[in-house]
């Protein structure tokens, strides 16, 4: 091999080595595209019926029921969200589910804290069985305990009152799991030198673990919100008294009853939406929160 032929092959090597590189960039970059594209795809799948809700709600009667899949109304009505607040009780129901909501939100918090913290620290006969119960009720299907709780409230003089629909929701056996296995993550070691000043045992809960629990509060405080101003069947079954509607129980008797005349889809669009304000925002104000629960955890 003559010196020049020596010299086009050194020259040629990283002209190909150049172009390998640039098939590879190009593979990845579609394959990238690709995921990108599947991504935006499932997004806008899952989100479309949030988008239809918004836009039906301000159609008329006659073109949410011709076109229902249209983004963009032809004729902008705000009809629907008038009569809102002026035929329907929104307000009614919207106080209603407030009330509920404020209450079981920080009953759930405090009283599956307390349960957490039990399960988690203290020592007792039977501990691992209590565990195993809450385990088993999270497994059972709400359904099933929709008629054996209407049959304890019509014993207990309960029903078709609010304590009938506050009362059995007051405790969530999810948010004591969720709880004790966030307190389980503290170390021990930080309750010593409580232990040692004479606190007992609910000071020591009170003012050093449960401030570290901070991040495991917000997401149950979240959830637990987000549960009792959407929750439905409950209150189906504990209250009668059309005065005890919340916004998911009013919003379903647009549907029946003698709201329910005519196909009203703009009507039950709207009230749908604005139901969905409040948790939506409170989500988007604590979702860093919601993410980080391991805060307390690694300060302790």
């Amino acid at each position: 091999m003559t010196t020049l032929e020596q010299a086009a092959i050194q020259t040629d090597r990283p002209i190909r080595a150049h172009r390998r590189f640039r098939w590879i960039g190009g593979k990845a970059g579609a394959g990238i595209a690709i995921t990108y594209l599947v991504l935006i795809l499932l997004a806008l799948i899952y989100i479309y019926p949030f988008l239809i809700s918004i836009s039906s709600s301000f159609k008329t009667d006659a073109e949410a029921t011709q076109s229902p899949l249209n983004l963009i109304p032809q004729t902008w009505s705000f009809a629907a969200y008038e009569r809102l607040f002026t035929t329907v009780p929104l307000l009614q129901w919207a106080g209603n589910s407030t009330f509920i909501a404020v209450i079981v939100t920080f009953s759930r918090v405090f009283f599956d804290s307390l349960a957490g913290y039990a399960l988690s620290r203290l020592r007792f006969r039977g501990r691992t069985v209590v565990f195993a119960a809450l385990i088993a009720v999270m497994a059972v299907p709400n359904v099933a305990l929709l008629i054996p709780r209407f049959l304890i409230l019509k014993e207990l003089g309960l029903y078709n009152s609010y304590a009938g629909m506050i009362v059995p929701i007051l405790i969530d056996a999810a948010g004591i799991f969720i709880m004790k296995q966030f307190f389980e993550s503290i170390p021990v070691s930080v309750e010593e030198a409580a232990r040692i000043d004479g606190a007992g045992v609910f000071r020591t809960f009170w003012t050093i673990v449960l401030p570290m629990a901070r991040p495991a509060i917000i997401t149950l405080f979240i959830l637990s919100f987000q549960g009792s101003w959407n929750e439905f069947a409950h209150f189906i079954v504990s209250r009668q008294d059309q005065s005890l509607n919340t916004l998911t129980t009013g919003v379903a008797s647009l549907t029946s009853g003698q709201l329910g005349s005519g196909n009203q889809y703009p009507l039950q669009l709207a009230a749908a939406v604005l139901m969905s304000i409040p948790v939506a925002v409170l989500f988007f104000i604590f979702q860093r929160r919601i993410m980080n629960t391991t805060e307390g955890g690694e300060k302790g």
